[in-house]
């Protein structure tokens, strides 16, 4: 997908527009989070260090998610919830990575998100697919002692808003991509919903609805693209 402009995020709490660069300030005064946070200490599940994470795609930084998730969670329930909203599409092979470079090493699945952000500067490249890859950048944006706000392994706190993409035919909102053009003809097929039905598509079927994921057009992945609870 073409590059865009910095984007705007949804708060799954207030359902307010905020800017990408203002998330943080936003999460520390929103009124409706500060009531779930008030709501969860009231509860009966046990306090821990929880982990805001800051996730986005390697190179389409218009795609982003912020999560929260308990030190005592595994890199596995990661890896399961960035499969359900954004990448799943033929049950391929994953893996975190640790550093960069030649320095970077694969760290094992099963390894506790407080054991791997115990320091602040340490950030994640998340693989799936090692063919069509998808490539995930995760770092720790901050940390709060507190009861979870889900019974859930992760909390989505902000999650960027749809792309805006211009059919390529008329310059209108676009709401489907032709994979005919995508894999012959390597353009991005945006098209609106009158192109979409006349615009010639022999090989590769029908376009598919414009979904909100990094991953949409790659290896046959179509979505749904929504959060897996």
């Amino acid at each position: 997908m073409p590059r865009q402009k910095q984007t705007k995020g949804i708060c799954t709490h207030c359902g307010n527009e905020i800017a990408k660069g203002s998330v943080t300030k936003h999460l520390a005064t929103c009124p409706q989070i500060q009531e779930s946070i008030g709501k969860a200490e009231g509860s009966k599940a046990v306090a821990e260090s929880l982990y805001h994470l800051r996730v986005e795609d390697a190179y389409q930084k218009q795609f982003w998610l912020d999560l929260e998730i308990g030190g005592t969670k595994t890199l596995n329930h990661l890896d399961t919830y960035l499969r359900g909203i954004w990448l799943e599409c033929c049950g391929h092979l994953s893996e975190f990575m640790l550093g960069s470079g030649r320095l970077a090493e694969t760290i094992g699945m099963q390894r506790k998100i407080g054991d791997v952000f115990s320091q602040a500067e340490e950030k994640l490249t998340h693989i799936y697919d090692f063919g069509t890859s998808s490539e995930t950048l995760v770092k720790l944006v901050g940390m709060r002692l507190g009861k979870p706000l889900t019974k859930k392994p992760i909390a989505l706190l902000v999650r960027n808003k749809m792309p805006e993409v211009q059919c390529i035919k008329c310059d209108q909102p676009a709401t489907h991509l032709c994979l005919e053009c995508q894999y012959e003809d390597e353009v991005w097929g945006a098209l609106c919903d009158k192109h979409a039905k006349t615009h010639p598509h022999n090989n590769y079927g029908e376009p598919i609805p414009l979904v909100n994921s990094p991953r949409l057009g790659m290896c046959g992945y179509e979505g749904p693209a929504e959060p897996p609870y």
